[in-house]
């Protein structure tokens, strides 16, 4: 820190750091992105639904499995 009065003459760190040569970046809406999201998941949707079915089936099977081996006697060691 400097012990030089505040006369408004110096722009300030910040300043000289944010100074640039090229033009300001102006924000907008991004709706090709949204575009291209909304593709994927349908993409995915179209692949993924019809095997739903067999995931809830291996599902199901494997659930069944693990009830019949916690019975009682069901472990043969």
């Amino acid at each position: 820190m400097s012990n030089e009065p505040d006369d408004g003459s110096d722009p300030g760190l910040v300043t000289k750091a944010y100074r640039t040569v090229t033009p300001g970046y102006r924000s907008r809406e991004d709706t090709e992105m949204h575009a291209v999201g909304l593709a994927y998941f349908l993409v995915l949707a179209v692949l993924l639904v019809p095997l739903l079915p067999f995931v809830l089936i291996i599902w199901a099977v494997t659930r069944l499995i693990e009830y019949v081996a916690s019975l009682p006697g069901g472990d043969t060691e």
